[in-house]
């Protein structure tokens, strides 16, 4: 399990094999969720990566006519 300390600035450093692991890159977004006194960090998907996956999904009664 990697481990890693908040700085006087309440920085942190994700460490490199994490970093590795989930292809994270300088400057990418992280979402911040915190729930039942758990910190969990989410890497922000940018929408065109989500270009085409619905492909194929049916368009019917999705709209008011």
């Amino acid at each position: 399990m990697a481990t890693t300390t908040i700085s006087p600035k309440f920085q942190i450093v994700i460490p490199k094999e994490v970093r590795d692991k989930l292809h994270l890159r300088p400057r990418q977004r992280l979402h911040v969720v915190e729930k039942g006194g758990l910190i969990t960090l989410v890497p922000a998907v940018p929408l065109t990566s989500l270009k085409g996956a619905l492909k194929g999904m049916s368009k019917a009664d999705f709209r008011e006519k």
